[in-house]
């Protein structure tokens, strides 16, 4: 059996149409098409329902599903096994959202392998749609993210509550920030937010869905953003960035999706690094906050709170 097959029926599947499909997997829709249409021809019976809607599984598509997704499992596993070096018995593959790899995935990995020093890592990153499907497919084990995706066979756990604060990189910054405010979609809850109780910044001319990486652009020019006090602690340390008095805050949660069939002697020592790891992350953000609360006068609202 084609593994692309299998995993072109699988995404088709679970965005419920093929051009999302084609965009996801970063082929045209013609060639998502000619796939499942292979698939069919293989089964001998239609996968899916085609209309002006999308594409909707059958009865048989439905049943093919189950085993799609384990056969995707088995592979990925034996691909992986085969692929461990010589010298370690064990396999983690981890995935994270870029803003979650400085001072939380990296700390993490220098913990597994303190601890687990048999242990083989590989680290993935992407947008929570490319982490989602490679966590369905059994290409990782473990994700951590800011928005899961909860499907069939995942288990998604809250690590901790990051900070969204915003910042600038002039000293004593005031909320009137002018052009220099760059808006960082964190997400539909963000926006919403953000929309109703700051709607002279809603619409800056310049939108970045990049996460913490904003951070870059923020440093190096004379700039505003909402970033995670966690990521930008360095920064202010270093004097690059400032937190503005009396903006209001933003919480942003965040989440480690397993699968549910991860080794359990592997995910239970890795989720206590991971813990441990969260816990030091988080009082990284707490003094950031603290920092704001001072600067504030001891108030620090709440954005859509």
């Amino acid at each position: 059996m084609d593994i692309t097959l299998l995993k072109t029926f699988l995404e088709v599947a679970a965005t419920g149409s093929f051009v999302s499909a084609s965009e996801r997997l970063y082929v045209t829709q013609s060639a998502v098409s000619l796939r499942i249409q292979r698939l069919e021809d293989t089964l001998g019976k239609p996968m899916f329902t085609r209309s002006k809607a999308g594409a909707e599984l059958t009865n048989a598509g439905r049943e093919f599903e189950r085993y799609a997704l384990s056969i995707i499992r088995v592979w990925e596993e034996a691909r992986q096994q085969v692929a461990i070096p010589e010298g370690f018995t064990r396999s983690l593959t981890i995935g994270a959202q870029y803003s979650l790899w400085p001072r939380l995935g990296f700390r993490w990995i220098d913990g597994l392998r303190g601890d687990m020093p048999d242990l083989n890592i590989r680290a993935e990153l992407g947008m929570p749609d490319r982490l989602t499907r490679f966590l369905i497919e059994g290409i990782m084990q473990v994700g951590l993210f800011y928005m899961p995706q909860l499907r069939p066979g995942l288990v998604a756990e809250k690590l901790l509550d990051e900070e969204l604060v915003l910042v600038a990189s002039w000293p004593d910054p005031t909320m009137d920030l002018g052009n220099r405010y760059v808006f960082v979609d964190w997400g539909p809850e963000f926006v919403v937010a953000h929309a109703a109780e700051l709607p002279d910044m809603t619409n800056p001319g310049l939108t970045f869905s990049l996460g913490a990486m904003a951070a870059e652009y923020v440093v190096n020019r004379q700039a505003a953003a909402y970033l995670p006090a966690r990521y930008v602690k360095k920064y202010i340390d270093a004097g690059q960035l400032h937190l503005v008095p009396d903006a209001p805050r933003f919480p942003y949660p965040v989440w480690a999706v397993w699968r549910e069939d991860a080794d359990p002697v592997i995910r239970q020592a890795a989720d206590k690094i991971l813990h441990r790891v969260a816990y030091n992350a988080e009082a990284d953000g707490e003094a950031v906050i603290g920092q704001l609360r001072d600067l504030s006068g001891d108030k620090i609202d709440t954005l859509g709170g």
